[in-house]
């Protein structure tokens, strides 16, 4: 009978070696006895033993990112022969990150209370999803654990590499322009007052696009606090909202796909992600229509999940995977072909992968060039914005200059 998880906690200890040498470390175990045996059995003389403070820890949140690597350092380990729950052990004491380290030692004490990994992973599903859920069940069922932690690892990986390339192409605008605002804004509150009272001597009237740049920066010093207040609850309320209304997101997910450049990204990376998790599920042995339903959820929008739903259910029907794609009219044409000729020849698996490599590489493709196509974009509205405070404060000169 399975036994319940005691809880971990970070001691950290100082001590000495087997030459009588100072040394000190961490280790997540149950209670302070339980770190002494350790480090006896290590042959470490432990001098002072103390739980780790959470008080100033370093954040400990735990990325897509930790997972992927977290899958690769397991399945090198157990293809190395290493049991599974001593890589574990390895795993969980080598991570850098805390949390990592108490999940994976939570993971490791649920093993030796006697429940398998997809068991023990399945209690954390912040973390490891259904689809990491069922191809390490399928894997540990078919006793070729670390294959699937390979096919496992290979998948997270190519899917963090997309969404690196896609966050890092919108980075760099997104930066550009809130330092832009930020720019304008530091003219408008101190820069542009000090040109008013030099205008103000002048008693002759100001060109009206010198005076509405004036009266947007009374109003911008007047109302400031009021805007910055009605931005940051009006961000607030978005993000509350995003996060639990499923509706919104639908609506969200719709506007991205069909966005002028970013769309047409936004709509090559979801194919990517749904042949690679196809690929990835079908050659572990999962049945197709039990498959699709993890697809779903990999695909990263509703819009793309709902459609590959909508395949599953018309797939147990018996319908043919090409057919059931088609319905949707969510897939080009190519897509569609290429699963068409992998049902026929018996190689799905292989023949979703052809088509997650191609559309990772134009990604790729369309992600750099992107860039080239913003980086001028940009430039236009920086000079639109700061050149035009600029040449608003200078025309009353030119037009004094012009009298004179």
């Amino acid at each position: 009978m399975a036994q319940a998880a005691v809880k971990q906690i970070t001691f950290i200890w100082k001590g000495l070696d087997k030459q009588g040498k100072p040394i000190k470390g961490k280790v997540v175990a149950a209670s302070e006895a339980a770190v002494r045996n350790q480090l006896r059995g290590k042959g470490f003389i432990a001098k002072k033993i103390h739980k780790q403070s959470t008080l100033f820890a370093m954040s400990s949140s735990i990325g897509a990112a930790d997972i992927a690597i977290f899958s690769r350092q397991l399945a090198t380990m157990l293809s190395a022969g290493i049991p599974l729950v001593q890589a574990l052990d390895i795993v969980g004491n080598g991570h850098e990150n805390p949390g990592m380290q108490k999940l994976i030692m939570s993971v490791k004490l649920e093993i030796e209370g006697g429940n398998s990994l997809a068991f023990a992973l399945a209690k954390h599903p912040l973390y490891f999803d259904d689809l990491f859920v069922n191809l390490v069940e399928a894997g540990e069922q078919a006793g070729a654990l670390e294959t699937l932690l390979d096919k496992i690892a290979t998948y997270k990986e190519k899917t963090e590499a997309i969404k690196k390339k896609i966050k890092k192409a919108l980075f760099y605008p997104t930066a550009v322009m809130v330092v832009a605002i930020v720019v304008t804004a530091i003219l408008l509150i101190f820069v542009i007052p000090e040109f008013e009272n030099l205008f103000n001597g002048f008693g002759a009237d100001l060109p009206a696009f010198t005076r509405m740049v004036i009266d947007l920066s009374k109003f911008i010093r007047a109302e400031g606090i009021w805007i910055v207040l009605g931005v940051g609850l009006a961000g607030a309320t978005f993000v509350y909202f995003k996060k639990r209304s499923r509706a919104m997101r639908e609506v969200l997910d719709k506007a991205g796909l069909k966005l002028p450049i970013i769309g047409n990204i936004l709509t090559k990376a979801c194919i990517a992600r749904f042949a690679r998790t196809l690929s990835t599920m079908f050659s572990a042995g999962v049945p197709l229509v039990e498959g699709l339903e993890s697809v779903a959820g990999a695909t990263g929008s509703i819009v793309y999940e709902k459609a590959v739903l909508q395949i599953r259910d018309e797939v147990s029907t018996g319908m043919r995977l090409q057919q059931a794609m088609e319905n949707t009219d969510k897939f080009p044409n190519m897509v569609i072909q290429m699963i068409a000729v992998g049902e026929e020849s018996g190689s799905l698996d292989e023949m979703s992968s052809k088509v997650a490599d191609f559309y990772e590489d134009d990604v790729d493709a369309a992600v750099d060039g992107m860039s080239s196509l913003l980086e001028p974009l940009i430039m236009a509205i920086l000079g639109v914005l700061v050149g035009g405070l600029v040449i608003a404060m200078y025309l009353p000169i030119f037009k004094m200059g012009a009298v004179v």
